[in-house]
C-alpha cells in the first residue's frame, strides 16, 4: 500500500484551492450582470476561456506535455489572454469582473516563469504575468481611483513575494547542480587514480608470469600452457578494467563524492572492526562461496566503497543504531552487498559535521559503471538499507 507524502498532500491541497478559486470566478461572472467584450458570448464564457487556458498552463501533467508546451508557452499565452481581455474591456462601458481564480493563476504562472524558464525568457514571461496581474483592476475602474492603486500595491507585494521565492528556489537548484557536478568530477578523478591501480595490479601479474614462462621455456616447455593461460587471463582483466573505467571518464556529464582509499573484501572486515563502538554491534555475514579469486579487483574496490560510505552515513545520521549488519553474498553469480541498521535518525555529531548528501551520488556512478545497481532507502519497521549488486564473476 502506497503512503501519501507530505509534499503530495500539499500539492493536492494547492490544486484544490486553485480549482475552488476558479469556481468563485465563474460564480462572480454569472451573478455580476457585468459586460461581455464579445457580442456573441456571455461573461461566463469569456471567463471560462481565460481561466481554462491558465489552468492548462499551471496543471498540465509534466509527463504528458507535448514538446511545444515549453515553460515559455505555458506562462506567456495565459498572461496574454488575460491582458487581451483587460484591454478589450476598455471598449465596453460596464465593468468586466475578475476574481481570485485568475489572480492565483497569474501568480502561479509568475512562479513557473521565474523558476523554470530559460534565463532570458524568465524575465520576459515573468514581466508578462506580472503586467497582466497589475492591469486587472482596469476592468472595474478606468479612472485609476485610490481603490485601484491600493489593489496594485497589494499586487506588487504579492508579485515580489512570489518572484522572490521562485528566484530563491531556482538559485538553490543551481547550487545543488553545481555541487553534484563537482562531486561527480572529483569521483572521476578518483576513478582515474583507481585505473592506475587496477591496471598496475594486472600488468604486474603479467610481468611475473612472463618471467616464470621464460625460465620454464628452457627446462619445462611442456608445462608452459597453464602459465601462458594465466598471462592471457591477466591481460584480459587489465583491458576490461581499463575499458570500464575509461568509459566512465569519457562521459563529460558531472557526478560525485570524496575520494576513498581503494579496498577489497579483506579490507571490509578490517573496516568493520574499526567501526564498532560500545553499545553498537556490527555483524559481517559473508557467503562462504565468495572468494577474492573469483571477483575482479575493481568490483572488490567498489564493494569496499559501498560499505564504507554506508557505515559513514550511519555514524553521521543514525548514531543511535544498536545493530548494523553487513552482508556479502553470492546472488546467482552476482555479488550482493547489503548494509542495514536499526537507527531512528539520532546522531551525536554536530550539524556542521553532517555530510552534504552527495556520497551516494558518486557511489551510484561507480556501481553503474561496473554494470551494477545501487539502491538506498528506509527499511520496513525502521532503520536504513543500502544495497548494491555487481555482475561479479570474471570472464
Amino acid at each position: 500500500m502506497r503512503t501519501v507524502s507530505a509534499g503530495g498532500c500539499a500539492r493536492g491541497f494547492a490544486v484544490g484551492l486553485l480549482l475552488a478559486a476558479v469556481v468563485v470566478d465563474v460564480v462572480l461572472y454569472a451573478g455580476s450582470g457585468g459586460a461581455s467584450v464579445l457580442p456573441t458570448a456571455g461573461p461566463v464564457w469569456q471567463t471560462l476561456a481565460v481561466v481554462l487556458v491558465g489552468l492548462g498552463g499551471v496543471l498540465w501533467p509534466a509527463g504528458r506535455r507535448p514538446e511545444w508546451l515549453t515553460p515559455q508557452v505555458r506562462t506567456a499565452v495565459p498572461a496574454l489572454a488575460s491582458a487581451l481581455l483587460t484591454v478589450a474591456s476598455l471598449s465596453v462601458r460596464e465593468p468586466v469582473v475578475f476574481g481570485p481564480g485568475e489572480i492565483v493563476i497569474l501568480l502561479s504562472l509568475l512562479f513557473i516563469a521565474v523558476r523554470h524558464c530559460p534565463p532570458r525568457w524568465a524575465l520576459v514571461c515573468g514581466a508578462l504575468d506580472a503586467g497582466a496581474l497589475f492591469i486587472l483592476p482596469v476592468r472595474r475602474d478606468m479612472t485609476l481611483s485610490s481603490d485601484v492603486l491600493g489593489l496594485d500595491m497589494i499586487g506588487l507585494l504579492l508579485v515580489g513575494l512570489i518572484a522572490g521565492l521562485a528566484a530563491s528556489l531556482r538559485s538553490m537548484d543551481y547550487r545543488r547542480t553545481v555541487a553534484v557536478s563537482e562531486t561527480r568530477r572529483s569521483e572521476r578523478l578518483a576513478m582515474a587514480a583507481d585505473l592506475h591501480d587496477f591496471v598496475a595490479h594486472h600488468v604486474t601479474g603479467i610481468l611475473v608470469q612472463t618471467q616464470v614462462a621464460r625460465m620454464m621455456a628452457a627446462t619445462q616447455p611442456r608445462e608452459l600452457d597453464p602459465v601462458l593461460a594465466g598471462i592471457e587471463r591477466a591481460a584480459t582483466e587489465a583491458l576490461a578494467s581499463m575499458r570500464r573505467t575509461v568509459g566512465v571518464l569519457r562521459d563529460t556529464a558531472p557526478d560525485a563524492t570524496d575520494r576513498r582509499p581503494v579496498g577489497d573484501l579483506a579490507g571490509i572486515a578490517e573496516l568493520i572492526e574499526g567501526f564498532a563502538t560500545p553499545g553498537q554491534q556490527v555483524t559481517l555475514r559473508r557467503d562462504p562461496a565468495l572468494s577474492p579469486d573469483t571477483l575482479p579487483h575493481e568490483v572488490q574496490a567498489a564493494a569496499f566503497r559501498v560499505v564504507q560510505e554506508a557505515l559513514t552515513n550511519i555514524r553521521r545520521h543514525a548514531a543511535d543504531a544498536t545493530h548494523v549488519e553487513v552482508r556479502l553474498r553470492d546472488d546467482t553469480g552476482r555479488l550482493a552487498v547489503t548494509v542495514t541498521d536499526d537507527g531512528r535518525g539520532g546522531t551525536q555529531l554536530p550539524v556542521a559535521a553532517h555530510g552534504g548528501g552527495f556520497g551516494l551520488v558518486g557511489l551510484k556512478e561507480r556501481v553503474t559503471a561496473l554494470g551494477g545497481e545501487l539502491d538506498a532507502g528506509p527499511r520496513h519497521g525502521g532503520g536504513w538499507e543500502v544495497r548494491a549488486v555487481f555482475p561479479a564473476r570474471k570472464p
